[in-house]
Formats: C-alpha cells, sequence, structure tokens
C-alpha cells in the first residue's frame, strides 16, 4: 500500500508573501433538536460533551503561532447560544486568548430564538458581539412545526425586539419552499420580517439534502416538495418585497440595508483566506482548503490527545483558486470585476474559462455591466447550475 501523502500544517503562520487571514470562523456543534432537513455537523441532546469540546477547542487553538488581529469573527453551529451563559463565555475567553478584532470590526453569533434569554445575551454584548444572525425561519407556526423547529412566531417576535435592545446589527434567516407553504403565508413571514428592526435578512429555499430525515421522508412519500415553479415565485417575491423595502439584494441568498452586509461572508465569495475552528469548520490558509473531522466525537476525543482531526484537504494550484474565485465571485449580486480579477490571478476571466462564459452569456444567465461579470436578473434562478459551469 503506497503511504499516504502527510497532513499539511494548516496552522502554519502565513508564508512571508501572504497576508494573514482577517477573518476567523467557530463552529459549536450543540443543538437541544436536530430538524429533518439539517445535515450540519452537530450532535442533539449531548450537552455532557460541552466541557470536552471546550478543552479541545483549546487545544486546537494552541496551534496557533500567535495572538492574531481579524476584521471578522463569527461563532457558527448548530446553536452556539445553547451553552449556558457560563459555558459561552468560556467560549469567548478562549476566542479573546488568540484573536483581537480590529477597530471597527464585525462579531457576529448564530442563535436561535428558543432559550434566548438575557442571560445568554448579556455576556455576548460584554465580550463585544455586535452582530446577531437570528434562525427564525418562519413566523407560520404551522411551517415552523413541520421544519421541527423548537419556537413559536411569536416568541420569535419578541426575542428580536429583546435582542436589539443590545445589538444594532440584527439579522435573520428565512427558508421558502417548504412543504405545505402557500405563497400567501411567505408574502405574511416577509411582510412580518420587514416590519421588525432589522438589517439583514438572508433566504433559503428548502433543500432536501441526502442523509436527513427530510431526504428520507421525501423518498418514500411521506413529504412532498413544493413545485418548481412556487418555490421559483417565492423567491422572486422575496426578492422584490426585501428590495422594496430599503433591503438590498447583494448576494444569491442576503439583503441587507446599506452598511450592514455581512463582512464575514464576504471574505469567503471574495475568496479570501480565513482561520476555521471546531468539528467540520472549514478553512483556508496558506492556500489549503482543509475542513475539520465532522464527526464531533471524533473531532473532540483526537483534539483532546493533541491530534490534529482533519476530514479532507486540498492544496490549490492557480488555475483552482482562480476557478474558484468565479464561482464564489458569482454568487454577488455585483458580480466579479474583470480588470481586478486578471491582475490578481494573471489572467483573464476570458481566456480561464472562455467556452462556459460564451455560453451563459448566449443563455442570458450572465451579462458583463461597468465592466463586471455578474448574473443577470433571470440567472439569479438557477445560480447554482450556472456558477458550477465554471468549476
Amino acid at each position: 500500500m503506497p503511504d499516504r501523502p502527510p497532513i499539511p500544517n494548516v496552522y502554519a503562520k502565513p508564508d512571508n508573501n501572504r497576508n494573514a487571514p482577517a477573518a476567523v470562523y467557530f463552529h459549536v456543534p450543540f443543538c437541544l433538536h436536530r430538524c429533518g432537513y439539517c445535515d450540519f455537523t452537530l450532535v442533539a441532546r449531548q450537552d455532557e460533551l460541552i466541557p470536552s469540546y471546550l478543552t479541545a477547542l483549546q487545544n486546537e487553538l494552541a496551534m496557533l503561532d500567535r495572538v492574531y488581529d481579524v476584521d471578522t469573527i463569527f461563532i457558527g453551529g448548530g446553536t452556539p447560544t445553547h451553552l449556558t451563559a457560563a459555558q459561552l463565555e468560556q467560549l469567548l475567553q478562549l476566542i479573546s486568548n488568540h484573536f483581537r478584532l480590529t477597530s471597527g470590526g464585525e462579531f457576529s453569533i448564530e442563535a436561535n430564538p428558543d432559550g434566548l434569554d438575557d442571560e445568554r445575551l448579556a455576556p455576548l454584548a460584554d465580550a463585544g458581539v455586535n452582530r446577531l444572525s437570528l434562525g427564525v425561519q418562519s413566523f407560520d407556526d404551522n411551517v415552523l412545526k413541520t421544519l421541527e423547529r423548537q419556537h413559536a412566531g411569536e416568541e420569535a417576535i419578541e426575542v428580536v425586539y429583546r435582542a436589539k435592545e443590545r445589538f444594532a446589527n440584527l439579522s435573520l434567516d428565512l427558508i421558502f419552499g417548504v412543504p405545505g407553504q402557500s405563497m400567501d403565508v411567505w408574502q405574511q413571514t416577509l411582510a412580518t420580517a420587514m416590519q421588525l428592526p432589522l438589517t439583514h435578512v438572508s433566504t433559503y429555499g428548502l433543500t432536501f439534502e441526502k442523509g436527513t430525515d427530510f431526504f428520507s421522508r421525501l423518498k418514500h412519500g411521506s413529504l412532498a416538495a413544493v413545485p418548481d415553479e412556487l418555490e421559483r415565485d417565492m423567491y422572486g417575491l422575496a426578492i422584490s418585497e426585501l428590495n422594496g423595502a430599503g433591503l438590498q439584494h447583494y448576494e444569491i441568498s442576503n439583503f441587507a440595508r446599506p452598511s450592514s452586509r455581512c463582512r464575514h461572508n464576504q471574505v469567503y465569495w471574495a475568496a479570501d483566506e480565513y482561520f476555521a475552528f471546531g468539528p467540520g469548520a472549514a478553512r483556508y490558509v496558506n492556500g489549503i482548503r482543509s475542513t475539520n473531522a465532522r464527526n464531533v466525537s471524533r473531532w473532540i476525543n483526537a483534539w483532546l490527545k493533541n491530534e490534529v482531526a482533519l476530514q479532507d484537504h486540498e492544496c490549490l494550484n492557480a488555475e483552482q483558486s482562480a476557478r474558484e474565485a468565479i464561482y464564489l465571485g458569482l454568487r454577488r449580486v455585483d458580480g466579479i470585476d474583470l480588470a481586478k480579477f486578471e491582475a490578481r490571478f494573471g489572467c483573464s476571466l476570458a481566456d480561464l474559462a472562455g467556452e462556459s462564459l460564451d455560453r451563459n452569456i448566449a443563455a442570458n444567465n450572465l451579462e458583463i455591466v461597468d465592466a463586471s461579470l455578474r448574473l443577470t436578473a433571470e440567472g439569479r434562478f438557477i445560480a447554482d447550475s450556472v456558477v458550477a459551469d465554471f468549476l
């Protein structure tokens, strides 16, 4: 059997010719309940693992060679706010031991409405968190029941107002295309959201990911997907209504008030490098894309022994890096500045992917406006297939 290639040191200090990543992601894999559509790295009702997780995270962070200054910090999950207030304080202290947020930086955390009490909100604000992203998904109780969410619509509204007292930058996630969800129900959800003091809204069409309970139920006929045309119309309504309410459509799934775009996610879409820690966390450092072990117990047990726990890794060559930049950059409504792309990668986008470019422009999926390549209004409805054409 041939020798396996060595695992690269994905925690190494940046090469001399590279800037250190200015963004960092932390994955907290704990939830009260795994919703039937969710395929994220998480465990439910295993809170006894949290102390070991925090120790393992401390050991992973110890791989860093120094304290880094970053412009964005993002804590996702799972449900980070499922941790107790004391555990949240411990997590935030671990982060501050290794990363300093620059002046004016963005510090985000994801949260679910259920269990988000003042006892948890206070240490977040005290630690400098300045952006809260709420997994509301819907304000309709029937839709929430289908999605197996643990909160009610009125509870979500109450949490938004209470959170706004501490966090000026408030975002929420909404899901459309849910089995049994009508256009009227979706329109009312959007109307409710637009009445709330929000700075950002993310809208996602429900997907049936292989390995989830929803995928199995769809396959066996106990759950039915909404018609494609209805899902398309729901997405179109979100674009129209949210834009009309002053939330600018700036990425396929994301809308924001001026100056409130998610700066952390824009690092991903710009194909810039970033740190990441925790089970299932994906990073991009020194030209290497790597993903931590997705099995939570495996990741914890490895790091309790100070052993690196990677699921996979890939060293990108120049062409791969450029193609990824196209794939990610086209997600942005503003698209890709062609001159900046050529300056960064030393080749034009047309030279690299001329056939895909010509084909999608001819099909009215892409257009060049003000020297930038972007999805057309029609292209946004089939964005996943369009951007995949460039990989």
